[in-house]
């Protein structure tokens, strides 16, 4: 990463870490590490409060992230979607994204009691258990556990799951096209296991969505997927549907417009 001289950083209104935030804003390059603390007291001719209290406030900003070891690095801006009914594949590559997957197990497997009764599935009925990492750009972005029944999906083991999406596997092989999900969403932090398999640091933030999928009514997909909260946001537009001509429009209090 180039520096600029010490003369950058100099007395005034604003304080020192701020100008070095900014400093540092405009100079890091996503994925490469920034120099050192020691480099950067000599380069800008700070104290080493100075760069800490300028390197904690883009962390907290997820703009840094420290990695034991390593270092700290910048963070690639994160991949934002809105809420809607597609493939992870088919979302990634709306964004310009190559999508690939890391295919970790597929079998048939009696489901837990939740997956079971979502997908309608009785007492000893089997169905497809697949866990797999999905990658956008060579870089793992979500871990996804989900379950789908095996009387619907004869064969799905002899398909190209790793190499194309699940929804054209489904649609094109089995003529089960998804056309309607349900989907909750909550937070959740990497454990070791998770972090190892993500490529990312122990307590890594998660968003965790929670799909049901279904094809013609039929319920066909039961799938819990972790996506890394450094490189992943959602956008959503909301509005109210019950909001009446008769009813006064809701003024904003003018602490929400803060």
């Amino acid at each position: 990463m180039p520096t600029q001289g010490r003369d950058e950083i100099i007395d005034g209104p604003q304080p020192k870490h701020r100008q070095l935030r900014e400093l540092l804003v405009a100079l890091v390059v996503p994925g490469q590490a920034i120099p050192s603390e020691r480099e950067l007291m000599a380069t800008y001719g700070v104290s080493r409060a100075t760069v800490r209290k300028a390197i904690d406030g883009l962390v907290a900003d997820g703009l840094l992230q420290r990695t034991q070891g390593l270092g700290t690095f910048a963070v690639r801006p994160r991949l934002e979607t809105r809420l809607h009914l597609a493939s992870f594949s088919q979302d990634m590559r709306r964004r310009g994204r190559n999508p690939s997957t890391l295919l970790l197990s597929l079998a048939l497997a009696e489901p837990p009691k939740e997956a079971a009764a979502a997908l309608g599935l009785g007492p000893g009925e089997r169905a497809w258990r697949l866990v797999r990492v999905r990658l956008a750009d060579n870089e793992p972005v979500a871990h996804e556990d989900g379950w789908y029944p095996a009387d619907l999906l004869p064969g799905l083991d002899g398909q190209d799951i790793a190499g194309g999406s699940l929804y054209e596997i489904l649609g094109t092989h089995y003529g089960l096209w998804v056309d309607h999900a349900e989907q909750t969403l909550w937070g959740e932090v990497a454990d070791a296991s998770l972090a190892r398999q993500l490529a990312a640091p122990q307590n890594t933030p998660l968003l965790v969505f929670r799909r049901v999928s279904s094809a013609g009514g039929r319920p066909i997909e039961y799938v819990v997927s972790r996506y890394r909260g450094d490189r992943y946001q959602v956008h959503m537009d909301l509005g109210r549907d019950d909001l009446s001509p008769a009813e006064p429009t809701p003024r904003k209090d003018a602490r929400e417009l803060q």
